[in-house]
């Protein structure tokens, strides 16, 4: 009989708890990946993440081909049609145990809940374990035992269960058999043509290799240059999470050894934003709705969001007039990825400034970004609407000028990505409609940032205020 893994959001060979499991015996070790092209489509998967995945899947079948274990790629639509591919694969070889990590999207839940029973009644078992996360799901819980839903006390909670049970990072299994030849992919999926370049090299590997660079030249600074889109000061490290080429357990493990080794300011910092991906993942798990296109706050459903029209098309394709808005929104169109600092503008003037539903803008990011995960990608959307957990104060609303002028003051990003404003000198450049005529081949806003910004608080207050005397 034998031993399968579903390989699904876990594209690595080592610390994976799936793999390490099923290879614990002497059986015969199989594994497979579905591609769903159609659920892709309905989760919004962008060009940039499939080719990422199907690039990510082939180097994977490599190397589990040295270990002489053949990787299966079947094809489905959706995830029901997966269930019936994978329980046939299942018959076909015989298969006693099927083992995979889990994810934590409702539809993801609701399709491993059906294997486990349309599994069962042909008496093949499923064994699932716990990986996303750092810190399992369901273990940081508060002293009465119910989820965190503010980062500060989660964060140190964290790294309070961490202290007492440090993450052991799994080796790669040993070789089981002979090697065997791979079957690769031989095409991206129709429909998810063309994609951007690609941001960082394929493989396993190239994001260890990635991770050491960093910790080793880039960390100690991280903390001052996080935050300045200009410079390259970002781990690089987010498509590799994503799909789990990489686990946040292997990136702690090797943040800890570095900061035992010096850069300690930079390097905590950039282990609070690996609690800030668990604190996400930990809240998809507790709260599902999240995942349903629902907001965090029920109340704040009752909201009356603009329309999108001709004001969402200009977001979109970075023409507000906003220069670092759409400088933003010009390199997740080009790279399919964003600064982080970036986002956060960027998402901010979309729910805010033109008061136009997160959740579209939520689903646009998912359809651009090669690193698009749920649990932080609609983390960071409800943050910036205020409709989520931890969110932003309503009344506090990220200025973009002063955002620019504050973490790009020479305007070097800017100039990079919207080239009709390089002439322009380093202070007008983060408004360009003051203090002189209008650029020539450039917009001028598409809001007034002040007045809009007034309108947004308005309408925040007008809902507590019903909600207090309702």
């Amino acid at each position: 009989m034998t031993e399968l893994v579903w390989f699904r959001n876990d594209l690595r060979l080592a610390d994976n708890p799936a793999l390490t499991a099923a290879c614990a015996g002497n059986a015969p070790v199989r594994a497979c990946f579905i591609l769903t092209p159609g659920q892709w489509q309905a989760h919004d998967w962008s060009p940039a993440r499939v080719r990422f995945v199907v690039d990510h899947a082939n180097d994977l079948a490599r190397q589990l081909a040295r270990l002489g274990i053949p990787m299966h790629f079947l094809w489905a639509d959706r995830f029901d049609d997966a269930l019936d591919r994978l329980i046939e694969h299942a018959r076909q070889h015989r298969v006693r145990r099927i083992h995979f990590n889990e994810e934590y999207g409702i539809n993801e839940r609701r399709r491993d809940k059906a294997l486990k029973q349309r599994a069962e009644r042909d008496g093949v078992a499923v064994n699932k374990y716990r990986d996303q996360s750092v810190a399992p799901v369901g273990k940081i819980l508060t002293a009465q035992g119910t989820p965190y839903t503010v980062f500060t006390p989660f964060s140190r909670r964290w790294r309070q269960w961490l202290d007492h049970q440090p993450p052991q990072v799994l080796p790669t299994p040993r070789p089981r058999a002979e090697a065997l030849e791979p079957k690769p992919i031989a095409a991206v999926p129709d429909g998810f043509d063309p994609a951007p370049p690609a941001l960082v090299a394929t493989g396993e590997a190239a994001a260890h290799a990635r991770l050491a660079r960093f910790l080793d030249a880039a960390a100690g600074h991280y903390k001052t240059r996080r935050d300045v889109p200009a410079l390259d000061g970002t781990s690089g490290l987010s498509p590799y999470l994503a799909s789990g080429v990489l686990s946040g357990r292997q990136c702690l493990v090797a943040a800890q050894a570095a900061r035992t080794a010096g850069n300690r300011e930079g390097v905590d910092s950039w282990i609070n934003e690996i609690a800030w991906r668990d604190f996400y993942i930990h809240i998809l798990y507790h709260y599902p709705q999240v995942s349903m296109h629902r907001a965090f706050k029920p109340e704040t459903e009752a909201l009356d969001w603009n329309g999108t029209g001709p004001a969402f098309e200009a977001w979109k394709a970075g023409q507000t007039g906003v220069p670092i808005v759409d400088a933003a929104m010009r390199q997740l169109a080009a790279t399919g990825w964003m600064h982080n600092r970036l986002r956060m503008i960027t998402a901010m003037f979309l729910s805010k400034n033109l008061f136009i539903d997160w959740r579209l803008g939520e689903a646009w990011f998912m359809s651009r970004l090669v690193d698009g995960f749920l649990a932080s990608n609609n983390g960071g959307w409800q943050w910036s609407a205020s409709t989520g957990t931890d969110a932003a104060p309503y009344f506090r609303i990220f200025n973009p000028v002063s955002q620019s002028a504050r973490f790009d003051p020479d305007g070097e990003f800017i100039r990079r990505w919207v080239p009709e404003l390089a002439a322009l000198d380093s202070k007008r450049i983060h408004q360009p409609w003051q203090d002189g005529p209008t650029v020539k081949g450039y917009p001028g806003p598409i809001v007034d940032l002040k007045a809009s910004r007034q309108a947004a608080i308005a309408r925040f207050r007008a809902l507590k205020d019903g909600a207090e005397g309702g």
